[in-house]
């Protein structure tokens, strides 16, 4: 008996994922658990593992994209796997009914999903340099070798005067040098949210400073006696998160949320923390923040921030969220603007801490200094607001004594 391998559906509104990568090859023995291969959505990471014992075929290649339920690969129950990568007649067979122009590579060389862009290319198998496993031809070495040949072309005819169409696939002007492949679910998400915040909330930015001396000083005085208690370190982002609750609890509309003509208020603080991947950003989610000391607060940060560089995040980890911090100044930024999150109303933004010269008590000293962005969607959250939000922030973050310090 054959058992289908489906793409899983992996959260709501979600239709499409991608094949992150096959952990099993074509042919192979795999057992009821085995982990077989994982899914990227437009929030994570997936693995999936085999629901029956036998020899599985691969129906669709590393880095194609597919619907959620569509077949990607089958284990046959009663035909005997080999330890190693057998030889695909199987899934040649199972390919067999899409057609494609006459090419001079195996049939093996590429899955469906390559097969299908080549018969749209017009390109032969022969064109294409496979860059997957064992040479396999992907759907993205279909789409770069499609728009080579209009480089070439569009160069030959600028020489002779005239002019040539480019590429189907290609729907910009392409130069030598130049590589196109396909975005990520996850990128793709990241643009569509993105444009999605810009559309649809009235954004504006307001700031202010801090002056970062006094955490600074009771950070230095704890932290190593803090990782020895508790095993996570003491970090800015602690204190941040515990002043943005007080802030919150004080200005409530920055934690809220417009749903048409509702405005709805929460009542807890489940802070999202921005974290930069290889992959893209990605925002995991500190749940019922406003109920937990420093210690917890790390700890979460420390879990989250592991699962997040290893790919491990999962839908849960991601959902949700009613305010927003990104630590831009990770990467030396000075001052910028961070966008929403939706449907979040507001996300602050940190940067960079630098030493500076500022009026204190009507002298000039050099303090560490750290601009805050407060984004705000301007639907709900009027400057008044916002600004105050900020000053209250400014005022816990220099007066950390203020938030508790239960170390």
């Amino acid at each position: 008996m054959k058992h289908n391998v489906k793409a899983p559906s992996v959260g709501e509104s979600i239709s499409e994922v991608s094949i992150l990568k096959w952990t099993k090859k074509e042919g192979q023995a795999v057992k009821t658990g085995d982990l077989i291969l994982e899914i990227e959505s437009d929030k994570a990471t997936v693995e999936i593992v085999a629901e029956a014992t036998g020899r599985l075929s691969i129906l669709q290649p590393e880095g194609a994209r597919v619907p959620v339920g569509e077949v990607i690969g089958m284990i046959d129950d009663a035909a005997q796997g080999t330890a190693e990568a057998a030889a695909p007649a199987a899934k040649a067979s199972a390919v067999a009914s899409v057609k494609a122009p006459a090419m001079s590579a195996p049939a093996e060389s590429m899955g469906p999903a390559a097969r299908k862009a080549l018969a749209e290319s017009g390109l032969s198998a022969s064109q294409v340099s496979g860059t997957g496993k064992d040479g396999r031809i992907t759907k993205g070495d279909v789409f770069a070798a499609a728009t080579a040949p209009a480089v070439s072309s569009v160069s030959a005819a600028h020489t002779a005067g005239v002019s040539a169409p480019l590429s189907r696939s290609a729907s910009l002007p392409t130069r030598e040098g130049d590589r196109r492949v396909p975005m990520s679910n996850l990128r793709a998400r990241i643009a569509e949210r993105l444009v999605q915040a810009q559309h649809t909330a009235a954004i504006l930015t307001t700031f202010n400073e801090v002056d970062m001396s006094a955490i600074m000083a009771v950070r230095s005085q704890h932290k190593d006696s803090f990782k020895a208690k508790h095993g996570v370190g003491l970090s800015f982002m602690s204190f941040f998160t515990r002043a943005s609750v007080e802030a919150l609890r004080l200005i409530p509309e920055v934690n809220a949320a417009v749903d048409g003509r509702d405005i709805v208020y929460h009542d807890y603080y489940d802070i999202g923390i921005a974290v930069g991947t290889d992959r893209g950003l990605v925002v995991p989610v500190v749940r019922n923040a406003g109920t937990m000391g420093f210690v917890e607060i790390e700890k979460r940060i420390g879990e989250l921030a592991v699962k997040a560089r290893d790919g491990k995040l999962s839908i849960p980890d991601m959902s949700g969220g009613t305010f927003t911090i990104s630590n831009g100044g990770t990467y030396g930024s000075l001052l910028s603007t961070p966008i929403l999150n939706p449907p979040q109303s507001g996300i602050l933004g940190m940067h960079k801490i630098q030493e500076r010269p500022v009026a204190v008590n009507g002298k000039v000293e050099i303090r560490p200094m750290m601009y805050l962005a407060l984004s705000y969607d301007h639907r709900l959250i009027d400057g008044k607001g916002a600004v105050t939000f900020l000053v209250h922030l400014k005022d816990f973050l220099e007066n950390p004594e203020k938030l508790k310090l239960d170390f």
